[in-house]
């Protein structure tokens, strides 16, 4: 078999198997009961851990297992009864594999819901049947829309204390539905749970025959999850430059890095930004072995036709397909650092591989979550903070729309004097059904070290 056609199908099995997900929610919703039910019901759940659980649980007076502790790993969490950091697990079933990051309902931690999300297909939002959509509900919903989440599942949890009525399901669902498609999430399915009696997590609840859907495990089982990214732009952000100069490889150089998105092939023509300069591509080097397709997300190691100057951060793209680059951004950022994030703050902007000095040129709005409403000109951003940014960097960038690559259309910024990231960034429009902002006249001017820029 050829290195190719191995790479193929190893390609397509995990495109077809692997799901990330991720859950949110506000406090006591009941996201960690939820995550343990789905790993001790999918018997995802070694014996030691379940006795370790167990013995945790009666130690807190607790008469059945608590199996919220399977996920609450910090002693805070369990001390306190809440999830604090983002919490991984992997299992699996049959069908599929899974990782699952269980992100905390505090207000003050909803940055740990962007970490979890960033790369998720999927985001459970629970909701408190009780309670119904409130703030914090509304809040995860926009995040999960900010971050193009294409799937969001939403867990009407703790039916049995409302009787298991289908009037209080049928209505939550319909509110949050209404919100939800507003900020243009694609795909909303809504199930009724009880995670604390294994209700339509795992297997289908007798108590509530009026539902037909599936348990969410079938549903995330089950639900279409593309990860084929190798229709979209191709992008190979360079991370080494390989020159052996040994006698076998006297004149071998060779631009490392993972594969973007999209593929590269053989004899393609290709520029390397931000330089503008061409060339072709002579090779590809795949695990050892000579190959003439490379595909996301692929580590490779291209050679060039011409001996032209690449360096760490430069990116790879096809010609005929390349971004246009610019010293001008403007973005969405979630604030992520206990500092605020304030108009003319120096900061490093790290996109892929290419770090560079950047300034805050303006913030012209923050975004209040529970109505969508433009604060303008807030003058800063602090932690938890939505906003819009302008931001003028040291030297040009190449950076997709978010919303057609969620790889090369995010960047961080980072504080230049103790390495703290302050924001996690979106270039383009902010959700599915907002307008394109009008680009703004690029102002001139730098200085080395002045940051002038």
């Amino acid at each position: 078999m050829s290195t190719s056609t191995a790479a193929e199908e190893l390609a397509g099995l995990s495109a077809t198997t692997l799901l990330r997900f991720a859950t949110a929610g506000s406090v006591d919703d009941g996201k960690s009961t939820l995550v343990g039910r789905l790993l001790h019901d999918s018997k995802s759940v070694l014996t030691d851990q379940l006795e370790a659980v167990e013995h945790a649980s009666r130690s807190r007076g607790a008469a059945e297992p608590d199996l919220a502790l399977l996920t609450d790993g910090l002693r805070a969490e369990r001390e306190q009864g809440i999830t604090i950091d983002v919490a991984y697990r992997y299992f699996a079933t049959p069908r599929r594999r899974f990782i699952l990051a269980d992100t905390p309902g505090h207000v003050q931690y909803t940055r740990n819901m962007v970490t979890g999300a960033s790369t998720a297909d999927l985001a459970v939002v629970l909701v408190d049947a009780r309670n119904g959509v409130i703030e914090q509900t509304r809040r995860h919903a926009a995040v999960a829309a900010l971050l193009r989440v294409p799937h969001v599942v939403l867990a009407v949890n703790k039916m049995d204390l409302v009787d298991y009525k289908e009037s209080v399901f049928a209505a939550i669902a319909e509110e949050f539905t209404a919100y939800a498609a507003g900020l243009g999430v694609p795909e909303i399915t809504a199930i009724p749970i009880s995670a604390l009696a294994g209700d339509n997590v795992v297997e289908p609840s007798a108590h509530m025959d009026w539902y037909p859907g599936p348990t969410v495990l079938e549903h995330l089982e089950t639900v279409p999850v593309s990860h084929d990214l190798t229709s979209c732009h191709a992008r190979l952000p360079v991370q080494y430059v390989i020159r052996p100069q040994t006698p076998e490889h006297p004149d071998y150089r060779g631009y490392a890095g993972q594969i973007a998105a999209g593929t590269f092939r053989v004899g393609e023509s290709v520029t390397v930004l931000p330089s503008g300069r061409t060339s072709r591509i002579a090779g590809i080097d795949l695990l050892g072995q000579k190959v003439d397709v490379a595909w996301t997300p692929q580590s490779v190691t291209v050679l060039l036709e011409d001996d032209i100057d690449i360096s760490r951060g430069d990116l790879i793209v096809p010609s005929d397909d390349a971004p246009a680059t610019s010293q001008d951004i403007e973005a969405t950022v979630c604030h992520v650092a206990d500092t605020p994030l304030a108009v003319g703050q120096r900061v490093l902007l790290k996109h892929t591989t290419r770090t560079v000095k950047a300034i805050v040129k303006e913030i012209p709005s923050r975004l209040t979550l529970d109505d969508l409403s433009q604060h303008p000109e807030p003058g800063q951003l602090v932690a938890n903070d939505i906003g819009r940014v302008k931001v003028r960097t040291a030297e040009p960038l190449a950076l997709d729309d978010y919303a057609d690559s969620r790889r090369t259309g995010s960047f961080l910024l980072i504080d230049p004097a103790d390495g703290t990231t302050l924001a996690a960034g979106m270039a383009g429009e902010s959700f599915a059904t907002a307008e394109k902002p009008a680009a703004d006249a690029a102002d001139a001017g730098a200085d080395e070290d002045g940051w002038d820029f």
